[in-house]
Formats: C-alpha cells, structure tokens, sequence
C-alpha cells in the first residue's frame, strides 16, 4: 500500500500513469534478491486502480529515452533516494532536464519492514507488548548499518487517518444492475494470489460490485496462528482498496457470514477461494448462511501463492536480505553525509 500510495499521488499529477517494473535481474543487481517474480510484480501492479499501463522490464536507471520511448512528459518518484550499485542517483539525468517530480513517501511503511515482522515470526508487532525484547533487538539490527541510522530503511510505525482511507476508496455506491459480490478473509501481505482470485470473482458478472470483508487481526491470529496477520488491519485495509477489482471494504467484518451482512448490503453472491475454511469459535461452518440461502460459490484462482508462501520465501533469504538492507542502510548513509559536506562548504 506503500507502492500504491505512490502510484495514486502520481496519477494525481497528470493524465495517464505508466510504471515501468524492473526485472528481478535489475533488481537483483542493484538491491539484492527481491521478493516476488517478475511475472507476479507485472500482474500486481496492472491490478492498482491508478495504473493505466506497466512497461515491463523497465531499466532500473531511468533515462531520458526511456521517457521518450514511452511519450512521457516527466517521471515520478518517491522522495527518498534510489542508487544504483556503484552508488549513482538513479534519476540525475531526468533530474536535470527538469523532467522529475517527487511525491511523499508513506510514513509507517516499507518492504524493509515488512520483510523485517516476517523474519521475526514472532507475535509482537501486532499486539501491545511494546517492550517485547526480541523484537526490539531485531527491529533494531533490521535496516541498521555498524553505524547510524538512515531515515529511509528502518522501522517506523504507521498511522491510519480516516484521510488515507477517503483517498484509497473508490467511493461508488451500489448501481440498480449490479451484481454485489462478498468475499472475506486476512488479506494479508496482498499478494498476485489475491489478485488472482478477485480477478476471477470480478469476471462472473457483467457488473460486479465487490465488498471485500476483513477480519480483525485478533481474528486472523485465532484461525491463522504464529504471528499473522503479518500486516495490521489499516494497512490491509489500503491494500486491498487499491485494487482496481474492489468497490468497497468492511473493516473488521464477522467471521461468520451472517443473515444481517448479506441483507445489509443485498449480497447476491458469496465467494471464497480454493483455501482451506477454519471453523468459527463455537465449530460451526461460517458459510453456513450464504450456503443455506444457495448464494455460495467456491472460486479456484489458479494461483497457488499464499502469504505463508511469501513468508517462506523471505526464510529462504534471510540472510541475503539482511544483507540486503544493510548495503541499502549503508549506501544511504554516505549520501547523506555527501550531503551535509555539501550544506557545510557552502556554509
């Protein structure tokens, strides 16, 4: 939701938004391993609602060619730096030529520290233990060079304002016509899994309106265990409002879809995907409703990613991406300090 934030604030800035995706070898070059396939980062980010178009394999530094190519008047970025391997501005050329605008990086948010809860697997960052010293240590050796500390990488906290919730939200009410389809779940690090799934709910109807349910993460942790949702209800909630499949969002909806539910918001049709259904509380089926009223469908997305996927992914890497964000730490922080040389000799 941090990327889609980006993208929505650069749709903003004109008529028509290209983003070009690096491959997973540009990136693997630059940054270290990343996290999803080439494939699945094209087909997440075509699915943003402020996306009009991906250029795949887009070069990592952005050249005035490329823009050309593209017949783009400028390029966007956030306003934290990008460097390439030996330590380069990524956007100086288009800089120079007055063919750059910045946007505002979203506070609380990164894949840093994102790939940081994961590797710590532990229960603390979604609970109110604030003080749990395991996870202070690691939040503290995740995104942190020998020394200092860069403003960019590292882990910050983030704040959900009713504002962000009105600029991620389409905003559309229900059109006599529409066919209102109800989905439910964590929808935890939204995912090309995900994607793949509301494609196909979106796909049954000629005019589809999805609500998209979510459940709380004290929910979420009862059915799913260890330490998810690996992602806070507010930022679940952004994530899946930026999906140009979603109409709307139920924050904290109930587990069990009930009578009230599919009444309240005339639900014609109550997809779930090919997982596994936890019971409720009390052993019962919470599809029983929509089943009985023969409104439910299963839906098979043909993708088998799932968060704990991505969480083994992440294992997988750990090393490499520890690695990974002490470089990136590390490259900041010479900028930074080329900086303050630069302020103190004109002073």
């Amino acid at each position: 939701y941090g990327h889609s934030n980006q993208l929505r604030q650069a749709r903003a800035m004109g008529d028509y938004l290209i983003v070009g995706v690096h491959t997973d070898e540009e990136i693997a070059k630059h940054k270290g391993p990343p996290v999803f396939t080439q494939e699945e980062r094209y087909k997440m980010v075509q699915a943003i609602k402020w996306v009009d178009e991906i250029a795949p394999g887009a070069p990592y530094v952005t050249t005035l060619e490329t823009l050309d190519k593209y017949s783009c008047d400028f390029c966007v970025h956030g306003d934290d730096i990008t460097l390439t391997i030996d330590g380069k501005d990524t956007y100086e050329e288009v800089k120079t030529a007055g063919r750059y605008r910045e946007c505002k990086r979203t506070q609380g948010v990164s894949t840093t520290d994102l790939v940081g809860r994961m590797l710590l697997m532990t229960k603390a960052h979604h609970s109110n233990i604030d003080e749990d010293l395991d996870y202070r240590k690691h939040t503290d050796n995740f995104g942190k060079g020998p020394k200092g500390h860069s403003p960019w990488t590292g882990v910050s906290q983030f704040l959900q304002t009713s504002q962000k919730i009105i600029q991620f939200a389409s905003g559309k009410e229900p059109q006599p016509g529409d066919t209102i389809i109800y989905v439910a779940g964590a929808f935890d690090l939204f995912h090309v899994g995900h994607v793949d799934f509301l494609e196909k709910v979106h796909q049954l109807a000629e005019k589809p309106y999805i609500i998209a349910g979510l459940h709380f993460d004290q929910e979420v942790n009862r059915y799913k265990g260890k330490n998810y949702p690996i992602m806070n209800i507010h930022e679940r909630t952004l994530s899946v409002l930026a999906c140009r499949y979603v109409s709307e969002v139920v924050i904290g909806a109930p587990y069990a879809v009930t009578a009230d539910l599919l009444d309240h918001f005339r639900v014609t049709l109550v997809c779930h995907g090919m997982t596994e259904v936890v019971p409720d509380k009390d052993g019962s089926d919470p599809y029983e409703e929509p089943k009985h009223r023969g409104i439910f469908q299963l839906v098979d997305s043909g993708s088998n990613l799932t968060t704990d996927l991505i969480v083994q992914r992440i294992i997988k890497n750990r090393l490499e991406f520890e690695a990974r964000n002490q470089k990136k730490e590390a490259k900041e922080l010479a900028v930074l300090e080329a900086m303050r040389r630069l302020e103190e000799e004109k002073h």
